[in-house]
């Protein structure tokens, strides 16, 4: 006589967890549990076999799965962002298409308002983040200005085209440029003004991306704190601004310029050392969560803790000069993939624990005129024909793909058929 499983936590575990294997279906085990608590439950045997002719079939809608578990997250959002200094590169039309049709994005930021990539992206659903350009921003500071720009490059295209977040200017405090600087926080006001004479502000955000040069401290995380001058004249303004229009406070951390060959594990999420610190006595594992945590404390130290933190931009390249570490497809995979699942698992910072973080990732194609080292052209997920240079999941599966995902569908709903069938003969 065949053993039979002695209760439903072996059976889960055959079923869902063979060995050596990590279930891809936690939310489907949890609906099944209370479905089979009251059956009787069959052989190890039966269960043993069809569980092997289950994962055999699914491995492309375990793909999928992750695929799409990684981008929503428990609550984070990811998205990419598309530059466009390039000279190869599609057509706006068709990359709104590419990315609706063949990947799991769903939002994007544009460095720019120009009406034919708002047009492309009409009817996608697609959440466009859009961009008025820093030389723009002391005019932006007129309410003119800042309607009739409203009234060129934004009510034209709404609401077709998902337009969610409009950020003035990018990394301007670090421009050190001084009237863009005292002129960023008056402009944003203004077009939120713009905004809400449209009826367009219950929709459109406001904000504005900055690097991580706005901090003087970093090190350990819990002394992070804002550049003298600027956080009391520049951020403690926005910051106010960001909380009365339930905007997000936007930066861009980058791992990949901050770390060494020493450190090169922590900043990929690898396990390494780690570092603790001793302020807080919270040990930080890897250097997105430590960066995140600096710019966290620079905030509370203004009493702004309370507002979400964005990651506006955060990448890895896959080519680089010799000089530098890690800069290979594999790595850049690795790091992006590594970033999507740790963005989205709700398990946050040690200063922020349970948050998910909404994160765009830099960049959707390589780009071959951006200046710079070489590194800097070499950030995409996509080459400019639109194939991927390494796969971090975001493709939807084929025809075929899609079909076995339906096959192990089947065979799950047959197992639990077989469930019903021992029991009630």
């Amino acid at each position: 006589m065949s053993s039979t499983v002695t209760s439903n936590k072996e059976f889960l575990q055959i079923c869902f967890i063979p060995k050596k294997r990590i279930s891809p279906y936690p939310l489907l085990e949890a609906q099944l549990l209370p479905m089979i608590q009251h059956l009787l439950l069959p052989t190890k045997a039966m269960f043993k076999q069809l569980v092997s002719v289950f994962w055999s079939r699914s491995v492309a809608g375990i793909s999928l799965f992750l695929a799409l578990t990684l981008v929503g997250g428990v609550g984070g959002t990811i998205g990419v962002n598309y530059g466009t200094l390039a000279d190869n590169l599609p057509p706006p039309r068709k990359v709104a298409e590419f990315l609706m049709e063949s990947t799991v994005i769903n939002h994007v930021r544009l460095f720019h308002a120009n009406p034919e990539f708002l047009r492309a992206f009409a009817h996608t659903g697609i959440a466009v983040t859009v961009t008025v350009p820093n030389d723009q921003i002391p005019d932006l500071t007129k309410l003119n200005f800042a309607q009739q720009w409203v009234e060129d490059y934004i009510q034209p295209h709404t609401p077709a085209t998902n337009i969610v977040r409009i950020l003035v200017g990018n990394e301007v405090i670090s421009t050190a440029d001084k009237l863009l600087i005292v002129s960023l926080v008056p402009a944003m006001q203004t077009l939120q003004t713009a905004l809400v004479a449209a009826s367009l502000d219950g929709r459109i955000q406001v904000s504005t991306p900055h690097s991580l040069g706005i901090l003087s401290n970093s090190t350990p995380p819990s002394t992070g704190k804002f550049r003298q001058g600027y956080d009391t004249h520049v951020l403690k303004p926005l910051l106010s601004f960001l909380r009365d229009t339930n905007s997000p406070f936007m930066v861009n951390p980058y791992p990949f310029f901050d770390c060494s060959p020493d450190t090169l594990d922590y900043a990929l999420f690898r396990p390494n050392a780690g570092v603790f610190d001793e302020n807080t006595e919270l040990f930080y594992t890897n250097m997105l969560d430590a960066q995140l945590d600096a710019v966290f404390s620079a905030m509370k130290l203004l009493g702004f803790d309370d507002l979400e933190i964005v990651i506006a931009e955060t990448g890895w390249p896959s080519m680089g000069d010799p000089t530098q570490v890690g800069v290979d497809a594999e790595t850049a995979a690795e790091f992006n993939g590594n970033l999507m699942r740790h963005v989205t698992s709700g398990v946050g910072t040690p200063l922020m624990p349970n948050r998910t973080f909404e994160t765009y990732i830099f960049a959707l194609f390589n780009e071959d005129l951006k200046p710079g080292p070489t590194c800097e052209r070499y950030f995409g997920l996509f080459r400019p024909d639109m194939t991927p240079v390494y796969d971090i999941g975001i493709l939807r599966p084929t025809d075929a793909a899609a079909a076995n995902i339906q096959h192990a569908t089947c065979l799950l709903v047959i197992t639990v058929g077989l469930l019903i069938i021992n029991n009630h003969g």
